[in-house]
């Protein structure tokens, strides 16, 4: 499935990109140059995406123990930088275009072929975000956040070529396309910063582990405590670990049946979990763990 949204993601950028390089040729506006380049920046990302999507899925070898997972990231930091980039292209360009203004041309059949190529990168990017969080897929989260983002500088851009249009002045054209780019460069920025956090290690949300400790607290019969609880990402997948604290008269083969009940629960309720636990007797119990229930 999530193979599959991405190359489809890869057809729509270039059909996409075709629409818009189209409006522009029949233009000339430094504004709709602007659209087609970030949509441009949209095929490069979308075919990082795929290829991150595809190493991800390789399973967990000797090299690799964890698995593949953290290519996703990869991706979408290199999605942010590509838009950063692009960002400065189009400030260059529309500089450029305030300091020798020209005459736009065929407006109207330029905004027409601009607003169907908008529309295909809303109706997919709401897609790529709904399909992206039910897998748990930072790469098509990732390209959804852009589409979307396209469709925002693309009304931004639409807005501003119809306004050269009503007014006749031309300056229009480069001011809104200065303003995209700074949007543009927003949502770079946060691009890379989410990805550098999830390539950190960043802990699970404070409700996720809420909710872990809740379970451990209700689903560990037999123990007397829970501590030190770590929690990380890595893709779609939520790596977990904790110290289960057992009375120490407690035989290991218990022990270990608390354990593997305690494994099946999380990853019931928390789909694509890998769970890891270190059992401790009783004399190593803290006072800041979870009381098991």
């Amino acid at each position: 499935m999530a193979l599959r949204s991405a190359f489809l993601s890869v057809l729509l950028s270039v059909i996409v990109v075709a629409l818009k390089g189209g409006a522009y040729l029949l233009t000339g506006s430094v504004a709709l140059f602007s659209d087609a380049l970030e949509s441009v920046i949209n095929v490069v990302a979308a075919a990082a995406a795929l290829a991150a999507l595809w190493v991800a899925s390789r399973p967990a070898d000797a090299g690799h123990p964890y698995g593949h997972q953290k290519a996703e990231y990869f991706s979408a930091m290199l999605e942010g930088a590509l838009i950063v980039a692009a960002s400065l292209t189009i400030i260059y360009s529309a500089v450029q275009a305030l300091q020798h203004p020209k005459p736009l041309e065929s407006l109207g059949l330029g905004v027409a072929v601009s607003s169907v190529a908008t529309l295909l990168n809303w109706g997919y990017g709401q897609y790529l975000l709904r399909i992206g969080k039910r897998l748990q897929s930072p790469a098509l989260v990732a390209d959804g956040h852009h589409l979307l983002s396209d469709v925002v500088t693309s009304v931004g851009v639409l807005i501003g070529v119809g306004l050269v249009k009503l007014t006749g002045w031309h300056a229009l054209d480069p001011i809104a396309a200065v303003l995209v780019a700074l949007y543009v460069l927003w949502v770079g920025y946060k691009l890379v910063a989410n990805s550098l956090n999830s390539l950190l290690d960043e802990a699970a949300s404070p409700e996720v582990q809420q909710q872990l400790k809740t379970l451990v607290s209700q689903q560990a019969e037999g123990a007397l405590e829970a501590h030190d609880f770590r929690t990380r990402y890595a893709g779609s997948v939520t790596f977990i670990d904790f110290h289960l604290v057992v009375p120490g008269t407690m035989t290991v083969e218990a022990a270990h049946a608390i354990c593997d009940r305690l494994e099946a629960s999380i990853e019931q309720q928390m789909p694509g979990s890998e769970v890891t636990i270190h059992v401790e007797p009783e004399a190593n119990a803290k006072q800041h763990g979870i009381i098991v229930l």
